[in-house]
């Protein structure tokens, strides 16, 4: 007799352990921002794509020449706004043209970073900015080389030259010798709109 009531007391707690965790499955809220296996499959698909986007650039041949499409008289870069940031999307350059394509038709947005290294440390420009990411926003890098005999795409002259006339100026300063002006990195992050 003894045991056959411990059998049920073990029985009713179960039941009563059970059922509090249905109820807390229950009461757990599942939304579209919810982590799931999927999320991070679009993060790491999205992710991928940016490495690739980057590495196709560079490879290419698009990548610097975005980085030199620069305004050295109005200190901007050319077709940006006012504070020098392209907000609407890519620059007017082969590589803003990819960059739109790839990431504006698919409701993606993105922005596009320089870091450089400066005289007392490190600098960054921002070249593109569509806005805060999202928690789950992921980013690519990729260094680029630029030299002193580089042409900024105003037309105003080399990397050297615009370096001699203090009436002109580019957004990074020579901090190398010789023919090496600089290395720069260049950040995209991206996330879903």
């Amino acid at each position: 007799m003894r045991a056959q009531a411990h059998t049920l007391e073990g029985f009713a707690a179960a039941i009563i352990l059970l059922s509090g965790v249905l109820f807390a499955l229950q009461a757990t809220a599942v939304t579209p921002l919810t982590a799931s296996t999927s999320n991070q499959h679009i993060e790491n698909q999205q992710a991928a794509v940016a490495e690739g986007t980057l590495a196709a650039a560079e490879a290419n041949g698009t990548l610097a020449p975005t980085l030199l499409h620069w305004n050295a008289t109005g200190e901007r870069f050319i077709g940006s706004g006012s504070d020098s940031v392209y907000t609407g999307g890519g620059p007017s350059t082969a590589f803003g043209a990819t960059l739109n394509e790839t990431f504006g038709a698919e409701r993606i947005a993105f922005n596009v970073e320089v870091s450089y290294r400066t005289a007392g440390g490190r600098g960054r420009t921002r070249m593109v900015y569509m806005g805060s990411p999202s928690d789950n926003a992921v980013a690519a890098t990729r260094t680029v080389v630029l030299f002193d005999d580089d042409r900024l795409g105003d037309g105003s002259g080399t990397l050297a030259e615009i370096g001699a006339d203090p009436d002109r100026e580019f957004y990074v300063e020579d901090t190398a010798d010789g023919p090496l002006y600089g290395v720069m990195e260049v950040r995209i992050v991206v996330w879903r709109i």
